[in-house]
């Protein structure tokens, strides 16, 4: 993985879930390198909505995506109530 690819969260986890972060997810990676097996990654939102949350993801908690639909991040949120 490497800078500004885009990747989907693929578990549940309650420290990623703290900070609005839900299994699938959709976000990019926003920093060169990786940190303790960690990426710093962006969860954005559609349009000009705050983004859900920008955090540390561990890398095989990851998985690469061609491109990013931050309308999924929308919905998974809605789901959670969050």
């Amino acid at each position: 993985m490497k800078m500004m690819d885009c990747v989907e969260v693929i578990v549940e986890k309650e420290k990623y879930a703290e900070d609005g972060v839900h299994k699938g997810m959709q976000g990019w990676i926003c920093y060169e390198e990786k940190a303790f097996g960690s990426w710093l990654v962006n969860f954005p939102q559609y349009g000009e909505k705050d983004d859900v949350a920008e955090i540390s993801i561990k890398e095989e908690d990851l998985k690469l995506l061609p491109r990013m639909d931050a309308r999924v991040n929308e919905r998974i949120k809605a789901e959670f109530g969050d």
